[in-house]
């Protein structure tokens, strides 16, 4: 009964009805349909919808629960390394076997792993396979670490974290070092995920050489959209209830909630790791798209983003998230991508590839101080206008004659 309350929530059917708008729209017009638009775009525009999902993840932390994580993008990064790793795995293993077909003598299991290892790790110096590659050849086992490998980090990290009650500024810097510590792990080439190169050609899917791209990022889009939809209404099932009240009450209160009888650690707990999960599944939709994924992809300054864009969009609401990563991601691959002109001032010229970084954290600190809830805060003006509406005043003529005091 609660479901189906949630889904008829106004909020929920204007995104998934837009959701589902946009995407018929994307795919008619598309390259595959015979549209005008073109593969690459499709492939950003699919990318937008992972960043949509894990701007409502962050959300969910922090505009609900009131932890400002700053290390959300290392899970959304681990889920793309999971799902990479068969990638290429499979990919590399398929090549290999091809190669060897023409032989006189058959390659041994022994060594097609060998010549698997050569190609995969040769750029860094290696040719054996490392131990955390073992399940990289089953895409079930890997999908099931897309979940469990940013869900069992989150749940150790946050109950370390939790049970001793580390709140505010240190918890944030806590969470920023984990990031840290990870990116400059995987920079390491003796980590078995090839360091600073990466895991590359994730666009190549095993079995599907022979698909166009065109049609492979189609499939791509609309599973990142359907997964945008499933995860919006489970967000807006969980912050509706009661648990939503908890968190929110944590988030502004969160002695009170304790003092109430509530395990405040549990609740963190729960929504740290359930939005680690979350980020995880965006990651592995996402760098398919992309191609590519390398540590610099984990850097601080991508959560920071992260936390940027849910500000400007608008934190505690689950669309504020949506639009802010949408709008934000959108516009600085328009910036970045040097479609935007540059501004000639004549003593100096504006090259927005090199200021849209700081034209992001001048908005971010715009937004902060004189428009705090976002962009989404402009929907709540015509959310009062209905109200003031109902709530107009009797005249003044009514009012004496129903209290009989005319003369």
């Amino acid at each position: 009964m609660r479901t189906r309350s949630v889904i008829y929530q106004p909020h929920v059917i204007v995104v998934l009805s837009l959701l589902a708008i946009f995407t018929v729209t994307v795919v008619s017009f598309s390259e595959v349909s015979g549209g005008f638009l073109s593969t690459s775009l499709v492939k950003t525009l699919g990318m937008t919808l992972c960043l949509c999902l894990v701007a409502i993840a962050m959300d969910l932390i922090w505009g609900y629960t009131g932890i400002l994580s700053l290390g959300h993008f290392a899970f959304f990064g681990l889920g793309g390394y999971m799902i990479g790793m068969w990638l290429m795995y499979a990919r590399t293993e398929a090549i290999v076997v091809e190669a060897a077909a023409g032989a006189a003598l058959p390659p041994t299991p022994q060594e097609i792993q060998d010549a698997i290892g050569t190609q995969i790790f040769g750029v860094v110096g290696g040719s054996d396979i490392p131990a955390i590659w073992m399940f990289a050849w089953s895409l079930p086992i890997q999908l099931l670490l897309v979940v469990l490998v940013p869900g069992v980090l989150a749940l150790v990290f946050g109950w370390l974290a939790f049970r001793s009650r580390v709140t505010g500024v240190y918890l944030s810097i806590l969470t920023q070092a984990l990031t840290l510590a990870l990116s400059l792990y995987l920079f390491q080439n003796e980590n078995g995920l090839r360091g600073n190169n990466g895991l590359s050609g994730l666009q190549i899917i095993p079995g599907a050489e022979n698909v166009p791209q065109a049609e492979i990022s189609i499939y791509f889009f609309v599973a990142s959209a359907v997964a945008l939809g499933l995860g919006y209404v489970l967000a807006a099932w969980l912050v509706s209830g009661k648990f939503g009240s908890i968190i929110r009450g944590i988030r502004d209160d969160e002695a009170r909630v304790r003092f109430l009888g509530y395990s405040v650690e549990h609740y963190k707990l729960f929504v740290f790791t359930l939005t680690a999960v979350i980020a995880g599944v965006a990651g592995a939709l996402y760098y398919p798209q992309a191609g590519i994924i390398n540590p610099a992809e984990m850097a601080p300054i991508a959560s920071i983003y992260l936390a940027v864009w849910v500000a400007i969009g608008g934190r505690g609401r689950l669309y504020g998230a949506v639009i802010g990563a949408a709008f934000v991601s959108l516009l600085s691959t328009w910036f970045t991508g040097g479609r935007a002109p540059d501004i000639n001032l004549g003593f100096y010229t504006i090259q927005w590839v090199d200021w849209w970084q700081v034209l992001l954290g001048l908005s971010f600190v715009i937004v902060t101080v004189y428009a705090p809830r976002g962009i989404a805060g402009i929907f709540d003006v015509f959310k009062r206008r209905p109200a003031k509406a109902k709530a107009k005043p009797k005249p003044v003529v009514a009012a004496e004659a129903s209290t009989g005091s005319v003369d």
